[in-house]
């Protein structure tokens, strides 16, 4: 399963390298052209069957959040700094893998019985928090993880009856629809697969990707915030597992262009495919780099809704992947230069 093998593979922002390997490998044998460009984009084009004269872009990228090494203590623990948008307060007690070797390591915590009265009710930031990696000394740690080393979560796959848990499903499940995309049938336009780098630490990849490919349009594919859970007040979740593709009408990157989101939403509509339209005004995608690029590309995000994203841990509806992955490739079937005129 594509989803699986991505998800497990490791590549915290700016270290994509073994996650862009498992793509290459997936969608070599199914376009026609393919780089790497400077930055570490994989872009591939698989050319259309010449009925439209449309540049298409579709992104979703291939980091995920993580840690790095900043320092070493004197008794063999590595001092870290978040890669992304890490929450201190998930990570006491954490597996992880550290550098290249995949060093087991653990996020350290003080155990129940030492803690003193109201330590229990603290969070504490990432620049206390310590990695225990075994190493018995300074020395011994600055060898096993110098500087800089990338530290990621140490989570599994794992299939459920109707979901599926494993980290970095943002934006991994983006990723694997791409790779759906790709392996199809051709479309009536030059498609432009784009799986970009850095999208967790400033959309940086599809900056300089979308500038490259210079798309007339361009499609991001995502995977959200599902806050479907029980809470205190009555609220309107940002999106919903099992309510299918999460459609962006706003965030806090970009406005979507009206003519795209008609486009999807009468597609699915016409082909009965549940969506729904995530809460506006919430976080960020790369559609928020590639909109403003050159003279302006019309854009549009659409997602698969997980909860307990930007965590070690998230969780996915394959019956929601499965539609946003219809969705996407029926919305562009239908797409047209007219679409893209249609922004009122």
């Amino acid at each position: 399963m594509m989803l699986k093998e991505l998800s497990e593979a490791i590549g915290v922002s700016g270290d994509e390298g073994d996650v862009r390997a498992i793509l290459l490998k997936a969608i070599r044998e199914h376009v026609d052209e393919v780089r790497i460009d400077a930055l570490g984009n994989l872009i591939a084009l698989k050319r259309g069957t010449g009925q439209a004269g449309l540049r298409v872009m579709l992104a979703a990228h291939m980091d995920e959040i993580g840690l790095m090494v900043v320092g070493h203590d004197g008794d063999g623990f590595l001092r870290v700094r978040a890669v992304g948008g890490v929450e201190a307060r998930l990570l006491p007690g954490t597996a992880l893998l550290v550098g290249p070797d995949r060093l087991p390591g653990v996020i350290g915590i003080k155990p129940i019985h030492l803690l003193k009265s109201g330590e229990d009710q603290q969070v504490p930031s990432i620049e206390d928090l310590a990695v225990d990696i075994g190493a018995a000394s300074k020395e011994e740690a600055a060898r096993l993880a110098p500087l800089g080393t990338y530290i990621a979560f140490a989570t599994r796959f794992r299939e459920g009856s109707v979901t599926v848990s494993g980290k970095a499903f943002d934006d991994r499940a983006g990723c694997a629809m791409l790779v759906e995309m790709v392996r199809g049938e051709r479309f009536p336009f030059d498609l432009y697969t784009v799986f970009t780098v850095q999208e967790e630490v400033g959309l940086r990849g599809a900056r300089v990707a979308a500038y490259a490919v210079a798309p007339d349009c361009a499609f991001v594919l995502e995977g959200t915030v599902a806050d479907d859970l029980p809470k205190d007040k009555d609220t309107s979740p940002t999106t919903r597992l099992g309510y299918g593709p999460a459609i962006t009408l706003m965030d806090n990157t970009f406005i979507a262009h009206r003519g795209l989101v008609r486009l999807l939403t009468n597609t699915a509509e016409e082909l009965g495919i549940p969506y729904q339209f995530k809460q506006p005004g919430i976080g960020g995608t790369d559609a928020g780099a590639i909109h403003t690029s050159r003279e302006g590309v019309p854009s549009a995000t659409v997602a698969v809704p997980c909860r307990y994203i930007h965590s070690p841990v998230s969780l996915l509806s394959l019956e929601d992947f499965n539609h946003t992955t219809k969705l996407v490739r029926e919305a562009l079937t239908r797409l047209t230069a007219n679409t893209l005129r249609s922004s009122l």
